[in-house]
């Protein structure tokens, strides 16, 4: 592929506008409570990206609990570090993890919990009884999601029938394996329940940290995707808005900034934390930016040849339209991209730079055929042609 000089500037603005609007995401708050080997450690990391139970930064809060945050992902967990106490200090640790949520509460809604994973080894196939009194304790502030870790066999089915049965004041029950089980060389039992408890835990926790929790999770990046999507159409009417003009096509210097402030809320949605050489990658793919509207503009001078007698609201309109096709063109694009790279890091694996410049190549001259059919027939069928091979080659 042919090498694309683009503008170092667009990189930085764009981790600019990332890192700002990951600032504003209100952040997600969710205690995590079980015995010590209840497999709480493995479904965070599981669940979460970043490894936050394993890298994040921890404080102590108070003997019980332990505070874990991580840089740049919208999400706190409060993690007790085991419950293999004598009756006294049981009810102790009640009192405490109770007085700790009001604590958070007070604090305003930046700190406010949102909800309890209470992690259960199924393999132990065993509740006890100081259990089920803070379960139900819990229950009566926050909601509370019972996660069955490590399920596997017979027994494990028949303890979640067995909890089930006890009609516990419990949001779900989920029984979950965080991570591939190997049997051995030739067998292994894949890993499976976290999806349902995403769509679970989706069900419970407040709109206004759906986005923080969409960002922090790495198992649904079809749900990444589609916020994503949903979120760039808005960015379809400030496009046509502001190639709404008398004719020539707005001005690079209106329609960029809007561009690059879309694609780093793009990038805060999928909860990626791309650095400078990566996004110098997409850019390139498509040519920066800046030469996106460009050639932008050499399509609608090009349309004005082919319709004459062409009026200024008219051409407002197609000048707008064509805007829009290609902002659009550029936000699925990026976002067919950002997936591909989200899924390679789930697999614990790193595109390289190259591919990530080619895919964003393919992906967008993909994105601008099937979005180009909003433009004219005339457009459609000779200029958008024309135009991808001169920005292609």
């Amino acid at each position: 592929m042919k090498k694309r000089r683009v503008n170092p500037q667009l990189a930085h603005d764009l981790i600019a506008k990332t890192n700002a609007e990951v600032d504003k995401i209100n952040p997600l708050n969710i205690m995590v409570v079980g015995k010590t080997g209840s497999g709480k450690s493995t479904l965070i990391n599981a669940l979460f990206r970043d490894k936050v139970a394993t890298t994040g930064v921890g404080m102590p809060i108070t003997q019980t609990v332990e505070k874990l945050t991580k840089e740049g992902v919208p999400l706190t967990i409060f993690d007790t570090k085991g419950l293999e106490l004598n009756i006294d200090a049981q009810h102790e640790v009640l009192s405490e993890l109770s007085d700790l949520i009001k604590t958070e509460t007070a604090k305003g809604a930046q700190h406010a919990l949102h909800l309890v994973y209470y992690c259960l080894n199924a393999n132990m196939s065993r509740i006890e009884s100081y259990e089920l009194e803070l379960i139900e304790a819990l229950a009566q502030q926050l909601p509370v999601i019972i996660v069955l870790t490590q399920t596997i066999g017979e027994e494990t089915g028949k303890f979640e029938h067995y909890l089930n049965s006890m009609k516990l004041p419990v949001e779900a029950i989920i029984p979950v394996l965080a991570k591939d089980y190997r049997i051995t060389k030739q067998n292994m039992i894949p890993a499976f329940g976290l999806q349902e408890l995403i769509d679970a835990t989706l069900e419970v926790i407040p709109s206004e940290v759906h986005k923080a929790f969409i960002n922090a999770q790495q198992i649904d990046i079809k749900l990444k995707e589609e916020k994503a999507k949903s979120w760039a159409k808005t960015y379809i009417t400030s496009a046509f808005g502001v190639g709404f003009t008398p004719i020539p096509i707005a001005d690079a210097t209106l329609l960029v900034p809007m561009q690059i402030t879309m694609l780093g809320h793009i990038t805060a949605i999928f909860g990626l934390s791309l650095d400078k050489s990566q996004v110098i990658s997409m850019i390139a793919g498509v040519g920066g930016t800046s030469g996106t509207t460009l050639l932008g503009k050499f399509l609608v001078s090009s349309v004005f040849k082919v319709i004459p007698g062409i009026g200024t609201i008219t051409g407002g309109v197609i000048s707008g339209a064509t805007a829009s096709v290609l902002t659009v063109a550029l936000a699925y694009s990026y976002i067919e991209v950002l997936k591909r790279i989200a899924v390679a890091e789930s697999q614990g694996e790193d595109l390289k730079l190259v591919e990530i410049q080619k895919l964003m190549n393919q992906s967008f001259t993909e994105q601008l055929s099937m979005v180009s059919n909003i433009l004219p027939n005339t457009v459609q069928n000779k200029f958008v042609p024309e135009w991808l091979e001169h920005f292609m080659k």
